[in-house]
């Protein structure tokens, strides 16, 4: 058999074929590659052309943002409290590792670094004092380096900037421009300076860098981590100042405003080949409190001035030696408007101004940051052990507790109507043999009262008896027990829950009487409940409590703020009232109530030309010191129509009649001079301005 390639014949018949193979594997190959290929064309025309235009657009032209200007915030007096003003200011960037000589020995590497930070700082020294503004207090090469670079990390995160100054003159602008490599770490930014007229500070706020808080987890991580779909107006700025606290940050973007842009048009070589376009910056709109600087103004001073009588009085019922911080809320009881909001003692804000703070302010003022009328902050102590000693500003509200005490007893049918009790001077609780004795204050005994002596006399043992002891033997009922009953009438009236105030780490209290209840038993827990020692609430919260009782069960949201304009003053948004919850109590069971609280003895009220409803309370907490007392207050007045509700803290003051009431009293005068407790101003309008034109010009830090 003759094999193929031996056959001519054959072989040419098999060439042509394994050519003809080839030829069309050639033609299927070519016509992939040309439909892959119009496929990806039509994908670019239709489907990616207009972002590939929009590309190419940006490639021809090069962006520079400018900030907004940042809304002002007003009181309720129409005065500003916080506005900016631009300015050009040098910041140092932490870019090298300084260590920190109090905690450990400085590396080489480290001891270097120090060595060109203290050149940088000389030699911004000498730039500031040959190019600076003459009549500018001389910044020193020592206080460059000590304070403002905080190398260490002490005051600011590593990656915040750190301001050096602020309100360069043009010469030094020019030189640094000039020289900017010969200053690592430097950077001239165009920047708004915050400026505040110091008035309820923590409740205003203050600000940040976006660089200095982008990378903390939150608000500003999420803004930053989403910023490549963010429009451009809105990107945030690294050098950008942001709410860090307070209304800043409550309302940080009605305040912002929009960014503007500078945009050039560049060729290949990225030179300018054209004039610039240029998109205004969209100022931030304005924010308009309810806090009134009359009414701040005569809380704030009544506050530091009841903290020094009662530290040196020589009366025995008034000393407190250990009280240094007070805190106070006025709120509306119709409109739920906060008019004051105190947090003693206070600061001057403008050390925030430039968006950070020097080590020696935050040494000085470190425990007066933060505000304590709505979240627990430590006591005012350097020394640690020292600080454990002395309560916060969260504390027990003691006997202000038992109007609500009496009416849950009321309405629970715990003890009807016209029932007496008779008051021996203590109460006990407990199994049989091991009883635990309550004593009411002094040891004082009543003998038989009602429901509304006893609110008056603030018996401890009728509420242990008639209330504590009986709510832990009520049947429970579908799960309801006497623990339940109880915690649901603390949510209802505010106490143990947030306010809905929405100010920025605002804190719920601690509702101590669940842990008691898990620790020991309920009965305890309820025993003590019963006349205040087992809850633990913020300021803000006793008054929107008492606001609560004012409106007799309908509890109200705090207002902090009472519109938003913008720029040209045109009203962009309003508040008003906002009921959150109501509890229906009979009108007979208020009526006992607010009979014993319209005769509870207080002092600092002689001459109020008003009736009103009151409670004292003295709060007793253990802390690592031994027991202190604290002295709390609450009140709502006209007692015909009730205006304002007034609630008024001081720890370690000792009795509240004493440590807190000469507060409120100061509130509600303050009060009946802007508006009137019947609705009629007893000062003229233009006398509260030119006090407040005094107050100003007079300010100074505390």
């Amino acid at each position: 058999m003759t094999h193929p390639h031996h056959d001519p014949e054959k072989r040419e018949v098999l060439n042509r074929r394994n050519f003809s193979h080839r030829l069309n594997i050639f033609f299927f190959v070519t016509f992939a590659v040309f439909s892959v290929l119009i496929v990806r064309l039509a994908i670019l025309q239709f489907v990616e052309g207009p972002s590939l235009k929009e590309k190419e657009a940006q490639l021809g032209y090069k962006e520079t943002p400018i900030p907004p200007l940042r809304g002002s915030i007003y009181d309720a007096s129409g005065t500003q409290v916080a506005y900016s003003t631009s300015t050009q200011s040098l910041y140092f960037n932490i870019e090298k590792n300084y260590g920190d000589p109090k905690k450990a020995e400085l590396t080489d590497v480290q001891k270097k670094n120090r060595e060109e930070a203290m050149r940088l700082a000389k030699r911004l020294a000498d730039v500031f004092e040959k190019y600076g503004d003459p009549e500018d207090k001389p910044l020193t090469a020592d206080v460059i380096y000590n304070d403002l670079m905080d190398l260490s990390a002490r005051v600011n995160f590593t990656y915040t900037p750190r301001i050096i100054k602020t309100g360069l003159t043009r010469k030094e602008v020019a030189y640094f421009l000039e020289h900017k490599p010969e200053f690592p770490g430097i950077d001239i930014v165009e920047d708004s300076v915050r400026h505040y007229e110091p008035m309820a500070v923590q409740t205003v706020g203050y600000l940040k860098k976006f660089k200095g808080v982008r990378d903390n987890p939150g608000y500003y991580n999420d803004i930053y981590n989403n910023r490549a779909s963010t429009p451009s107006e809105k990107q945030y700025l690294d050098y950008e100042d942001v709410g860090f606290d307070g209304i800043e940050l409550m309302y940080q973007e009605e305040l912002r405003g929009l960014n503007g842009v500078k945009k050039f048009p560049v060729n290949v070589a990225n030179r300018i080949i054209g004039p610039m376009e240029l998109t205004k910056p969209q100022r931030g709109n304005d924010i308009h409190l309810t806090i009134h600087r009359h009414v701040q103004k005569a809380t704030e001073d009544a506050i530091m001035q009841t903290l020094e009588r009662i530290r040196n009085s020589s009366n025995r019922s008034e000393r407190a030696p250990y009280a240094r911080t007070g805190y106070a809320v006025a709120m509306e009881v119709d409109t739920g408007n906060i008019v004051a909001m105190a947090s003693m003692p206070d600061y001057n804000p403008n050390v925030w101004r430039n968006g950070s703070i020097t080590p020696e302010d935050y040494d000085q003022y470190q425990y007066y940051l933060m505000n304590g009328a709505i979240r627990d902050v430590p006591a005012p102590y350097e020394d640690d052990k020292e600080r454990m000693k002395h309560p916060g500003s969260v504390v027990y509200l003691g006997s202000t507790m038992k109007p609500l005490s009496v009416l849950i007893g009321l309405q629970e049918k715990l003890f009807a109507l016209g029932e007496t009790y008779y008051d021996g001077g203590y109460a006990q609780f407990g199994r049989a043999g091991f009883e635990t004795k309550v004593w009411n204050s002094g040891n004082v005994g009543y003998g038989r009262i009602g429901a509304s002596r006893a609110l008056e006399v603030s018996s401890n043992a009728f509420m242990v008896d008639m209330i504590g002891k009986r709510l832990y033997s009520m049947p429970a009922v579908n799960g309801r027990n006497g623990l339940k009953v109880w915690d649901e009438y603390m949510d209802a009236f505010g106490l143990g829950v947030l306010t809905g105030s929405g100010l920025p780490r605002e804190q719920a209290g601690a509702k101590d009487y669940l842990l008691e209840a898990e620790r020991n038993n309920a009965q305890s827990a309820l025993v003590y409940a019963s006349f205040g020692q087992q809850g633990k609430y913020t300021t803000l919260q006793l008054a929107q409590y008492a606001a609560t009782l004012a409106n007799r069960g309908t509890r109200i949201k705090p207002q902090l703020v009472s519109k938003i304009t913008d720029g040209n003053g045109q009203v962009v948004k309003t508040f008003g009232r906002e009921e959150l919850n109501k509890t229906k109590i009979d009108d007979a069971y208020w009526n006992v109530v607010e009979d014993g609280m319209l005769k509870v003895r207080v002092h600092g009220f002689d001459g109020f030309p008003y009736s009103f409803y009151r409670k004292t309370g003295t709060s007793q907490m253990d802390v690592s010191g031994g027991r202190v007392d604290n002295a709390v207050f609450i009140a709502y007045a006209p007692a015909e129509k009730p205006k304002l509700a007034v609630a008024v803290v001081v720890p370690e003051g000792g009795f509240g009649s004493y440590g807190a009431a000469p507060i409120a009293r100061a509130m509600f005068d303050a009060y009946d001079e802007a508006y009137g407790l019947d609705g009629t101003p007893k000062k003229k309008p233009d006398e509260l301005k030119d006090e407040q034109a005094d107050a100003s010009a007079g300010q100074g830090t505390e």
